[in-house]
């Protein structure tokens, strides 16, 4: 599926957008009126990124709550500080 996290499996949730007007009565004002409600959906932000599983790379779409968790390692193109080999 897509727009779903391959380790999580985080997806599309769906809500409320509330419209409101007014000031809150803790600044002073009458309160909030809401003046309007409609359906909306909150999408995870996913990015497509290359993981490292077993000996091989792999391109995975991974949330950004996965990859700030540690929940998977990311491929190494080359250890970072080295020079390349002579041949």
């Amino acid at each position: 599926m897509s727009r779903q996290c391959d380790v999580c499996g985080k997806s599309p949730q769906v809500g409320n957008s509330v419209s409101q007007r007014g000031k809150p009565k803790y600044l002073g004002g009458n309160g909030r009126k809401t003046t309007g409600i409609s359906r909306r959906k909150f999408k995870p932000n996913l990015q497509k990124i290359r993981v490292q599983e077993g000996g091989n790379a792999q391109t995975r779409r991974v949330c950004t709550a996965c990859i700030r968790a540690g929940r998977v390692q990311k491929a190494v193109v080359r250890k970072p500080f080295t020079l390349p080999a002579n041949n």
